[in-house]
């Protein structure tokens, strides 16, 4: 498991899975700008989409999420030193009132999108993505793609906590380790 910078000052990374060429952040930006990969997906999906979003052209779904793909890119590109990224990444679970250690994160380009960017919270406005998905249902657990984005954030956190990484400081000490 490797991490990409993802900006220069080091407050956003993604994961790179071993066997990988892609980090996480390049892999569903690519997904989601492929026409057939999403038609694939919401011919796949297409009751979620109908029940949930009330949406029933499949092009107007594949529309709407190059759409989202293409906002959610400027923000990720117009990410300043002064933007504060703990207003775009909330807690997973809407109910989590504190802070924990490595907490679980989502993301999305505005309130009505139905695209997830899932990150690990190193500390205050530092995250490290570790994918995304369309999420058509209420919950991730409702369906095998969102529940393998929930796998892969468990993933994640298990490794930098096994690898002594709780923070900012004992993660950046785990790069300098691992570039000797």
């Amino acid at each position: 498991m490797k991490f990409d910078k993802i900006i220069e000052d080091g407050r956003l990374w993604a994961v790179r899975f071993d066997n990988d060429k892609d980090n996480a952040l390049q892999k569903v930006m690519s997904q989601w700008s492929d026409a057939e990969w999403l038609g694939d997906f919401f011919t796949q999906n297409f009751d979620d989409l109908i029940s949930y979003f009330r949406i029933v052209n499949i092009e107007d779904a594949i529309y709407q999420t190059m759409e989202d793909r293409d906002d959610l890119a400027c923000i990720i590109m117009d990410i300043t030193p002064d933007a504060n990224l703990d207003r775009f990444f909330r807690p997973l679970e809407n109910s989590r009132a504190s802070e924990m250690i490595l907490g679980r994160e989502k993301g999305r380009p505005h309130r009505r999108s139905w695209l997830r960017l899932y990150a690990i919270k190193l500390n205050v406005g530092i995250y490290i993505i570790t994918g995304g998905a369309i999420k058509l249902t209420r919950t991730m657990q409702e369906r095998e793609h969102t529940l393998q984005e929930l796998e892969k954030m468990e993933k994640v956190r298990n490794f930098l906590i096994r690898e002594g990484v709780f923070d900012e400081d004992s993660f950046t000490d785990y790069q300098k380790e691992v570039t000797l």
